[in-house]
């Protein structure tokens, strides 16, 4: 039984390789709905604002900011965050509203290239989640003005680099299906998130409620933990989405869980060791508790 889990598992990873080799001698047509939208006639403009990004974060904006105070932009935080979380709000609802709440199924979903209502309203939907990433660029400006210089980690421009790369392409190849449960749950994540930030900006009176900032990391850590899961399940059953996009999700999502994970034991200074003593801990109550339910 185990070998032949195993080779079906090689077999998975043999036919992602050989999707990804045909990628690339064979480039896939792109998706003609999107034809003469925004930003999508080629990749270099994205590539382009991601550099302009770095340059400003990483060059410009220390040079104007080395003889200047601080920034409090406090008003502008505040309509800044409450924007994202409203804009987050909207995209979720509209995942949901796209497939993931009737019609999509979560073990395999392929990517509907139709003129449907519902599969047009997932690509452009797609294109929206695209844009939301061009607009956190802000999240590391405001840093720079702001002179939070720890703020602006490998993680953070890791992060803000690669996802308006990702979802340029989801949008161009491959606007819906089994991939965008990953912008699902990261909508969620961000509601979560932005709107602690939006009660960050209010000042400190406003402290108090902020008790629950070391669980946004755990959150976030759960969040690719999901996208992992739901993305392997292609490797196992038979599913037209592009095994080589899945594998992408599942090494993007096990990137960042790791990333996050050594931010987590940085920042509140828990080891690895601390870790797994809590999660044994954890089982050891458990069960003691089933234990006592049987008895």
């Amino acid at each position: 039984m185990a070998s032949t889990r195993g080779g079906g598992v090689a077999v998975a990873l043999r036919s992602a390789v050989d999707e990804g080799i045909r990628m690339i001698t064979e480039p896939p047509r792109y998706d003609p709905r999107v034809d003469g939208w925004p930003l999508m006639d080629g990749p270099w403009t994205t590539i382009g604002a991601v550099a302009a990004y770095l340059y400003v974060v990483l060059v410009l904006g220390p040079r104007l900011m080395a003889n200047q105070k601080p920034f409090s932009l406090r008003q502008l935080l505040i309509g800044y965050n409450a924007a994202q979380v409203l804009f987050s709000l909207f995209m979720f609802w509209e995942h949901l509203m796209s497939g993931w709440l009737f019609d999509y199924s979560f073990r395999c979903q392929p990517v509907d290239y139709s003129l449907r209502p519902q599969a047009v309203r997932m690509v452009t939907l797609c294109w929206w989640y695209y844009i939301s990433k061009l607009t956190e660029f802000a999240d590391t400006i405001f840093f720079v003005l702001r002179k939070k210089d720890s703020q602006i980690t490998p993680l953070h421009l890791y992060h803000h680099c690669l996802t308006p790369l990702e979802t340029w392409i989801c949008v161009k190849y491959i606007g819906g299906g089994h991939g965008t449960f990953s912008n699902l749950i990261n909508n969620l994540v961000h509601i979560i998130m932005y709107s602690y930030y939006l009660l960050a900006a209010m000042g400190p009176e406003y402290s108090k409620y902020l008790w629950w900032k070391k669980y946004l990391t755990s959150i976030q850590m759960m969040q690719f933990a999901l996208v992992f899961i739901h993305s392997a399940q292609v490797f196992f059953i038979s599913c037209s989405y592009p095994r080589i996009v899945a594998a992408f999700l599942l090494l993007h999502s096990s990137i960042f869980f790791g990333l996050f994970m050594d931010f987590y034991c940085t920042a509140y200074s828990v080891s690895w060791q601390d870790i797994k003593a809590r999660w044994r801990i954890k089982l050891q109550i458990n069960v003691i508790k089933k234990e006592d339910h049987q008895k």
